[in-house]
């Protein structure tokens, strides 16, 4: 693999350490006693530390230095005094290794005395300085120039998903997203903890794919000789230890569905499902108000949360709007009692696009969730399912058709999904062969039979309400980001597409072609701000790696971006 001059110097670096007899990445622990968090918010003249962390910029001052030191909780100044450091006649450590062979990015540890400037600044006067781990790797670190403009920002989102960890590292504000997600899943478990019920851990790789409407993704046991499929729900198993005389059970699972992606989708994500016994889908709603008021009060002190344009109040109670009252209010179509013709016929005239595998539940999710969905901003709880929408929910105590089954949608889309769980064996083994029947026709979302489960509830299942949150969508909400890749630390991403290593030239020169294309030759040299001679093999290298292509008109030459 051709590597970049920068990362040649510092392998180069690295050897050099070696030689002096030290170890760039040694095995012992260094014991630390402070951060730059402890440093800022309680700070003592005089008092002696011990820190760690990344060193992320320097000010060389002959026989002094200002720096700065990145760790866990933020940023603190160090400053270094070759005297101090060395206080012997060998100044190695200072002459040598701090201003020569360390560079933006190492690992280090120190020890030394707080004090504070004369401009007002805490700062660390570091005593010993320690090697602990020498970056190989240049972090592509933000610069501004004269003009205020900045440049090499790692703001890409491929780029930052694909590399999370320098991600991390330059961009040190994402943490907050991921501190608050874990706030909201232990203000959960708290929640649930306090009601008395219990945490439990369900099968991942699952004989038969069940619980929800979606395409599983499958593999083979080799020594079971056997199918077996990532879970796409966990539903059916926690029901199971509702039947076993557990009267409320939650996890938090990861699911997987091999779907498509975008920005509210990942083929693997985090539900939390809730099952309680002895409940209904009123009490269900009600529970889920009070959740969510205490997740947005634990993570922001207030119940509401900004949201994009929207302010979005998490305060109980939440309007119920029965799906199809919210159909006819937003088309004027009343579509009760529509066949499976008659709705096709519909919502091609609402100009959605449908076919024949689809069944009444699919046709009626397409038109509400095609005109209506996107307007309830507010926490609102759509109710009322058709029963061919909801093969695992009971029948609606008062309405024919129909069943006991919520959606809770904010900000336009679907955060939970909660029923008055069925429990009739015979009418459950009934919804199953339906879904069978649309499976033949050709829906690959359509449910598997459980036979199991079945079993199960032949044995007896007490009325139970259950419940499914999307965690990485209420985290989006509760941290104001669009897209669910902002809160996962890890998304899926498509294989990485290896392009030309580039000499730093070349990448001043390509940074440059992106922020503005086409552009004058001259200019584009003279914003380079290279030799003649490394100017002329960047723009040579670029042109024969296809990436920028100079020519000629009227006005003169111009480069122009071909990537």
């Amino acid at each position: 693999m051709e590597r970049s001059e920068q990362e040649l110097v510092r392998r180069d670096k690295l050897k050099q350490l070696r030689a002096l007899g030290i170890n760039p990445f040694p095995a012992a622990a260094f014991t630390t006693d402070a951060n730059s968090d402890l440093i800022t918010n309680d700070f003592v003249e005089g008092k002696k530390v011990t820190l760690a962390g990344r060193l992320m910029s320097r000010r060389i001052q002959g026989k002094a230095s200002f720096a700065e030191l990145q760790d866990s909780t933020g940023r603190v100044q160090i400053y270094f005094n070759r005297d101090i450091l060395c206080p012997t006649e060998d100044k190695t450590m200072y002459n040598d290794v701090y201003k020569k062979l360390l560079d933006i990015g190492d690992i280090i540890g120190l020890s030394g005395t707080l004090f504070t400037t004369q401009v007002g600044e805490k700062t660390v006067q570091v005593e010993t300085l320690h090697v602990l781990s020498k970056s190989l790797r240049p972090l592509p670190l933000p610069k501004t120039d004269a003009e205020g403009n900045t440049y090499d920002s790692f703001s890409d989102p491929e780029q930052r998903y694909r590399m999370r960890y320098v991600d991390l590292i330059v961009n040190p504000q994402v943490k907050d997203t991921f501190i608050k997600r874990t706030k909201i899943t232990n203000t959960i478990r708290s929640f649930f903890n306090n009601m008395g019920y219990l945490e439990v851990e369900t099968p991942i790789l699952q004989p038969i794919p069940g619980g929800a409407a979606a395409r599983p993704f499958v593999t083979h046991h080799n020594a079971l000789n056997i199918p077996l499929y990532l879970r796409i729900a966990n539903e059916l198993y926690l029901k199971k230890l509702i039947v076993g005389g557990l009267d409320g059970v939650y996890e938090f699972a990861k699911d997987f569905r091999n779907e498509g992606m975008d920005r509210t989708h990942n083929p693997e994500f985090t539900v939390m499902e809730l099952y309680v016994a002895y409940k209904d889908y009123h009490w269900m709603m009600e529970t889920t108000e009070s959740l969510l008021e205490q997740v947005a009060m634990d993570t922001h002190g207030t119940s509401e949360v900004t949201v994009g344009e929207h302010n979005i109040d998490f305060k109980a109670p939440y309007p119920r709007v029965p799906i199809l009252d919210a159909i006819e209010k937003h088309t004027g179509i009343n579509v009760t009692g529509m066949d499976e013709n008659n709705l096709r016929k519909t919502a091609l005239s609402l100009g959605i696009e449908v076919d024949e595998s689809m069944g009444v539940g699919k046709l009626i999710d397409e038109i509400f969730g095609s005109c209506c969905e996107h307007h309830y901003i507010q926490p609102t709880f759509i109710t009322d399912y058709p029963k061919e929408m909801s093969p695992l929910t009971k029948i609606h105590r008062d309405k024919p058709g129909l069943t006991e089954r919520f959606e809770l949608l904010v900000n336009g889309k679907e955060l939970a999904n909660a029923y008055s769980e069925l429990n009739d064996p015979i009418d459950q083994l009934e919804r199953f062969e339906d879904q069978l029947s649309l499976s033949e026709k050709g829906d690959d979302e359509a449910m598997f039979i459980d036979h199991d489960f079945v079993r199960a509830l032949e044995y007896g299942m007490p009325p139970t309400s259950g419940i499914g949150i999307g965690i990485d969508r209420l985290v989006m909400l509760m941290t104001n980001n669009s897209s669910i890749q902002e809160v996962l630390f890890f998304p899926q991403m498509r294989p990485e597409v290896q392009g030309p290593t580039l000499t730093e030239e070349e990448e001043v020169v390509l940074k440059l072609l992106k922020q503005k294309s086409p552009i004058t030759l001259s200019e584009l040299k003279e914003k380079a701000g290279l030799s003649n001679k490394k100017w002329d093999k960047a723009i040579k290298g670029l042109s024969a790696y296809d990436l920028a292509k100079v020519s000629k008109n009227d006005e003169g030459l111009f480069v122009n971006l071909m990537s």
